[in-house]
């Protein structure tokens, strides 16, 4: 099956996912633009929207008010609700990704989410009125959604109070994260919530 439909009408979706478990969850539906111009009315939606238009979403936050990396990093919401702005933030960052390495961004983008997703996390329970850490399997969609969130929040985060610009910083972090670089900040995360799981055992 051929498909005509490419993003930004550049880059095409046949892409590989090598990961078994989330081919369910990274959805490479054909949209020329990631925009679906609807609410999420059932907790499902999520997985049915195309993946790129995920991570559009993840960046359209506000700041986390709290330190990461030794700094308050608090963006007063300038991207909240303009959708548009930061879809063009993404097409920027896909076209230097694509500079960089005459390779499709989306590839880049699905294998930057197959490395940045923890498979084991932590969870408190409570038993006889002490509470311990255990850890737990991460589902797939969880495993996603939590590699996406790393991912936008490594851009925020590295542009924030720097010369490199959003869109510079999001190609640079979705490159580091494919390639398995361990300066990648969602790969730290990855190795980090592993670490903590891995003790809790």
């Amino acid at each position: 099956m051929e498909i005509n439909d490419k993003l930004f009408n550049k880059y095409d979706y046949n892409v590989e996912i090598k990961d078994e478990t989330m081919r369910d969850y990274i959805n490479l539906r054909p949209s020329v633009l990631p925009h679906t111009f609807g609410r999420v009315g059932k907790r499902k939606q999520r997985i049915e929207k195309n993946i790129v238009e995920r991570l559009v979403n993840k960046l359209m936050r506000g700041g986390t008010g709290s330190k990461l990396g030794g700094k308050l990093i608090r963006t007063h919401g300038k991207l909240q609700g303009k959708k548009t702005k930061v879809i063009s933030i993404v097409e920027e960052a896909f076209d230097l990704i694509h500079q960089k390495t005459k390779e499709n961004p989306i590839q880049y983008l699905v294998r930057a989410v197959e490395n940045s997703a923890p498979r084991e996390d932590v969870t408190r329970v409570e038993y006889g009125g002490i509470r311990y850490q255990v850890a737990v399997d991460v589902s797939p969609k969880r495993r996603v959604d939590m590699a996406l969130r790393n991912i936008a929040l490594a851009a925020i985060v590295s542009s924030f109070d720097k010369k490199a610009t959003l869109a510079e910083a999001l190609a640079n972090e979705i490159i580091l994260a494919a390639t398995g670089d361990v300066n990648s900040y969602a790969i730290k995360k990855k190795d980090e919530t592993e670490r903590m799981a891995r003790s809790a055992r």
